[in-house]
């Protein structure tokens, strides 16, 4: 087996996704050695996954991470590692990440798994992973009127005759609000009257089978973009609402789930 590139230069992996939503990672090699990983490891805890590093041709080693392999939600830095020497941080090199973009799991498993690479301000490999069971993926977000329409689709489980999204507002003391859901098939629609809600910031969720079963966070997975709240912004609005008016507008978290932010508008002197 080769042995990695040499420290004098940084160590890069390009990366390639499959249809599946699994990654290949392509790192350069030079001499012979054996014992070569690719190391993950999760940020928020101690969980490390370790894939082998094996000869691919043209002075490369190769690491495949799967859809099959367990990743938990989180963000994953990248490393390689011959033997018991010691890691080395990977920087991310060129991608092709063209088929997340159009990737549409079928469900069956219970729960979606996106794993999407991307650089840090460093150039640093990072692995954002989501796992949710089930998953409210958003689509299409219409504002008109005062009024957000999201449409999406749900994995994992079926929208009952109850299903109904919520609103929840991040400020403790406002309850939950509700909105009637439209389903067809796996698709489901809803809207968000802005006048309704009071200033601060509102989670999207929705409860397919009403308040018998789980709540589902609304969030937008099933692409290529890791981070979704500087990528895709959307224009806000002035409303009246009862207790004067109020500026509204969508945006994705940094967790890439939906969520609303209502503002009080500055009264006029």
């Amino acid at each position: 087996m080769r042995t990695l590139a040499p420290r004098s230069a940084p160590l890069r992996a390009d990366c390639v996704a499959d249809s599946a939503g699994g990654l290949t990672f392509d790192v350069p090699a030079a001499g012979e050695a054996a014992g070569a990983h690719m190391v993950l490891r999760r940020r928020e805890g101690h969980e490390e996954v370790s894939l082998p590093l094996t000869p691919a041709g043209d002075g490369r080693l190769r690491a495949a991470l799967p859809s099959s392999v367990a990743l938990s939600e989180g963000r994953w830095e990248a490393y390689a590692r011959v033997g018991a020497g010691e890691p080395r941080r990977l920087r991310l090199g060129a991608t092709d990440l063209r088929s997340l973009a159009a990737r549409t799991p079928s469900g069956s498993r219970g729960h979606v798994a996106v794993r999407i690479p991307y650089a840090t301000r460093q150039g640093g490999l990072v692995v954002r992973s989501w796992l949710r069971a089930p998953h409210a993926e958003a689509g299409e977000l219409l504002v008109r009127q005062g009024v957000l329409t999201v449409s999406g689709r749900m994995y994992g489980t079926g929208l009952g005759p109850h299903a109904h999204a919520e609103m929840h507002g991040r400020h403790a003391s406002v309850p939950v609000r509700r909105a009637e859901v439209v389903a067809d098939h796996a698709g489901f629609r809803f809207k968000v009257v802005y006048a309704a809600l009071e200033p601060g910031v509102w989670d999207l969720w929705l409860r397919p089978a009403g308040e018998a079963g789980p709540a589902v966070r609304v969030a937008r997975l099933l692409d290529d973009v890791a981070d979704k709240k500087s990528v895709f912004t959307y224009p806000r609005v002035r409303v009246d609402a009862p207790n004067g008016p109020v500026e509204a507008g969508p945006y994705y978290t940094r967790d890439n789930d939906l969520s609303v932010s209502v503002a009080a508008c500055a009264s006029p002197r």
